[in-house]
């Protein structure tokens, strides 16, 4: 009789008991277990079987231009969705995907990845091409920006025609300094400097442009956490806090390298790398500041530029976070997305 008589509400409060004891004992389990430690190098190798290595992306001295179908299928379905600013006009993007020097395996997804982004957010159209004898006054003229994907070495230089070389290198200077953009991945900072130990930079202008050149790389899959140096930049809106990723990590030569020259947008956090890591770099090329940029901005004569050191593995293009880095980076140097460019540091 009493069970006939119970209030009908007695059944929902003991429900809201029951939920609210579960929410306390889950608050209270230690954090260990709500937060999986995310496994080093060594333990990734243990816990998996290697995969092929990649080829360059060359076949008899000619550069491949398809990325391979799993990478693009895994592009295409974690691309940004919309842009990060509205285009103040049609704009056009010219991929310059020649690579003097080693031919990174990503350099065809690179490529497709520019198109595609362009494509879905409708912020650009793109060209892409891998004969660096597009880059002319004429043809520029008709772009607003230049996405280098991981160019390396001399990108520009042909070899039989040192005047040839030098007009494709003042297009390009002229180009960014008279108002456009120019944004590069991974090697393109591994472009124009020598083979000693530290390397010296062999065209200066376009050292000072990119915001500095390659020394040394910790191998793929070494282990980052990434810094976020300026969250309130609309560049780096997409990302909530550090975050870890593996990849291939280059450091820069330090006299290339300063924040009295670019907006340091995001780094390494070298202070969360371990010792052993940390001595992987030799004295004769380690920074003394331990000053690691990833990704940062400057301005360039009228013109503006974006470098992102990430991109050596395809796995880096499948991850939303770091390709909306890349879409609000290069809409910044096409003028339609703003952002502090000062230096860092004065």
């Amino acid at each position: 009789m009493k069970q006939l008589l119970r209030s009908p509400f007695s059944h929902k409060r003991e429900m809201v008991r029951s939920i609210s004891l579960a929410l306390t004992t889950l608050c209270c389990l230690p954090a260990v277990a709500q937060q999986a430690s995310t496994p080093s190098t060594t333990e990734l190798k243990e816990l998996t079987v290697p995969s092929p290595p990649r080829k360059q992306s060359i076949e008899n001295g000619v550069q491949i231009q398809k990325p391979q179908l799993e990478d693009y299928v895994a592009m295409l379905d974690n691309l940004p969705s919309k842009p990060y600013a509205h285009p103040k006009k049609a704009r056009k993007i010219l991929v310059l995907a020649h690579a003097a020097g080693f031919v990174h395996s990503s350099i065809p997804l690179a490529a497709e990845t520019v198109k595609a982004m362009g494509d879905k957010t409708g912020a650009w159209s793109t060209t892409i091409t891998y004969d660096p004898a597009q880059i002319t006054a004429e043809n520029l003229a008709g772009y607003d920006a230049i996405f280098l994907d991981s160019t390396t070495l001399g990108f520009l230089d042909d070899p039989k025609d040192p005047a040839a070389t030098e007009a494709r290198k003042k297009a390009l200077l002229d180009f960014v300094r008279g108002g456009k953009g120019l944004a590069g991945i991974h090697a393109a900072g591994d472009s124009y400097h020598n083979a000693d130990h530290p390397p010296t930079g062999t065209w200066s202008d376009f050292n000072v442009m990119i915001g500095g050149y390659f020394k040394f790389h910790w191998l793929f899959p070494q282990q980052i956490t990434v810094k976020i140096d300026d969250p309130k930049s609309p560049l780096t809106q997409m990302f909530h806090g550090e975050f870890t990723v593996h990849d291939e990590i280059y450091t820069f030569v330090q006299d290339s390298f300063s924040r009295k020259r670019v907006h340091v947008l995001t780094s390494v956090d070298y202070a969360k790398m371990s010792d052993a890591d940390k001595a992987k770099e030799t004295a004769a090329t380690k920074r003394t500041d331990g000053d690691y940029g990833l990704s940062w901005i400057r301005h360039e004569g009228k013109g503006r530029v974006f470098y992102e050191a990430l991109g050596h593995s395809e796995h880096i293009y499948a991850m939303t976070p770091i390709m909306e880095h890349l879409l609000a980076g290069i809409q910044y140097t096409l003028g339609d997305l703003p952002a502090n460019d000062s230096p860092s540091e004065k």
